[in-house]
């Protein structure tokens, strides 16, 4: 399994909300309220690196209340499960 993070901004006062929907998807492994310019940072799993152009821009990016993503692919892991 390959893993990617993905950066949120969300819709003012939308936070929970889109936390909520972005981890009823399947590969979504785990979201999380992060300080700074990003709302959440969410922890991806697919079995390759092309099934994340679905699970991302298909799925992920369609959630109600989200405004952008910075998606970043996971290459090589040093600790916790292997990529």
């Amino acid at each position: 399994m390959k893993a990617a993070f993905v950066l949120v901004k969300c819709e003012l006062g939308r936070v929970t909300e889109v936390a909520r929907a972005i981890m009823e998807i399947d590969g979504v492994s785990e979201v999380h309220s992060v300080t700074g310019e990003h709302d959440l940072l969410v922890k991806l799993y697919a079995d390759d690196y092309e099934a994340f152009g679905e699970l991302i821009t298909s799925r992920l990016q369609r959630v109600p209340g989200l405004r952008d993503t910075v998606t970043m692919l996971a290459y090589r892991a040093f600790g916790g499960e292997a990529t």
